[in-house]
């Protein structure tokens, strides 16, 4: 039971990120025809708006770590037969924030950089 919720509140949590980056994508499409029309490609694009997203999860995980570690800890304390916490399990985490973030606003990004810039600068 507390896999199946493990796993829908991880499926949530990749749709918030993946809308947030449509958003985000959305709202930088004049940004980004600009870069397009002066030469940069998708791959730059991607590189450029990954950027933000990166800073966010390092930050998050920063201040997450010592805070999970620590109550995880005090919860495990009342148990007879306790186990210890590795600090693998954490950078797996990280790892695979960082994978879902980068699959979610790549595709994003790669969606706005194929579009014709054209399109996002008529109106200026």
């Amino acid at each position: 039971m507390i896999s199946i919720f493990t796993i829908l509140a991880i499926f949530v949590a990749y749709l918030g990120l993946y809308r947030l980056a449509s958003f985000s994508a959305e709202r930088r499409t004049k940004e980004i025809g600009i870069r397009k029309v002066l030469g940069a490609s998708a791959y730059q694009i991607t590189l450029i708006t990954s950027k933000e997203y990166l800073k966010w999860i390092i930050f998050g995980n920063i201040i997450a770590w010592p805070t999970a570690y620590f109550f995880i800890n005090k919860w495990l304390q009342n148990f007879a037969y306790r186990i210890n916490i590795s600090w693998l399990i954490f950078i797996i985490a990280f790892i695979s924030v960082i994978f879902i973030a980068f699959i979610s606003v790549s595709y994003q990004s790669i969606k706005a950089a194929n579009k014709n810039p054209a399109d996002s600068l008529r109106y200026e």
